[in-house]
């Protein structure tokens, strides 16, 4: 299993006081020396944490992978093609939202989508497309021509009772086993954290976790370093 590092929370930081510390960049690399796979940032369309000149360094400085997450609106879609990330993850955005609040409604959405995905490719970056476990969601990145698509476990991570839990993971393992017999690539994030990510770590149908407000929050105690360190170690990163 490998991880991915959200970073967004980084630059929340820095927001609050209008400044240039603490540097998302900075934080990048820390979480590349403990062995992060690939950073995240989710470029929104009002800039509340992550910022232009942000995903700019980012992708002069990585040394691993850059996911950017991003609604596919026209002018954020000209970013990312002129940036070329290693990865862009398609998200759905609303401006009143705290953080990403579910997935993409893909089979909705599959015309506007896919000529997106089409884009992408053409310019050789690969495409993941966020989505809930369903197999409807999930037929329909394939049929659009996503490389790949990230599990939303975010009613799994919140679910009120174990029952709720359990049923949740079913959903989880289920459409990670569908969309890996499609030939996606599979991967999964939101909400998962030091307590409640062990078990989706170990479906071997998941390529890679995507983890960040979490690992930010544990770093306030820990340090960063360690805090990705330790998350590796839970889910057996590699």
């Amino acid at each position: 299993m490998q991880l991915a590092i959200n970073i967004d929370h980084i630059a929340t930081l820095r927001n609050a006081r209008g400044g240039t510390f603490p540097d998302p960049v900075e934080a990048a690399r820390i979480c590349e020396l403990a062995g992060a796979i690939g950073i995240v940032c989710h470029l929104r369309e009002d800039r509340r944490h992550i910022r232009d000149l942000d995903v700019a360094r980012l992708r002069e400085s990585l040394t691993s992978k850059l996911d950017l997450e991003m609604a596919a609106t026209d002018e954020i879609v000209g970013i990312a093609l002129r940036t070329k990330p290693d990865l862009v993850t398609l998200v759905p955005e609303r401006r009143q939202e705290l953080t990403t609040e579910g997935g993409l409604d893909v089979v909705a959405q599959q015309s506007r989508l896919a000529d997106v995905v089409r884009r992408f490719r053409d310019a050789g970056i690969a495409v993941s497309l966020f989505v809930d476990p369903v197999r409807d969601q999930i037929r329909a990145a394939h049929e659009i021509g996503s490389h790949m698509v990230e599990l939303h476990t975010g009613e799994y991570a919140d679910a009120p009772t174990p029952d709720e839990r359990r049923r949740q993971f079913d959903r989880i393992r289920e459409s990670a086993a569908f969309g890996k017999s499609l030939g996606l690539g599979v991967n999964a994030g939101h909400g998962l954290n030091y307590e409640n990510v062990t078990p989706v770590a170990r479906l071997a149908d998941i390529d890679e976790m995507s983890i960040g407000y979490a690992v930010i929050v544990r770093a306030l105690f820990v340090g960063l370093e360690q805090a990705v360190r330790e998350m590796k170690t839970l889910i057996g990163g590699r």
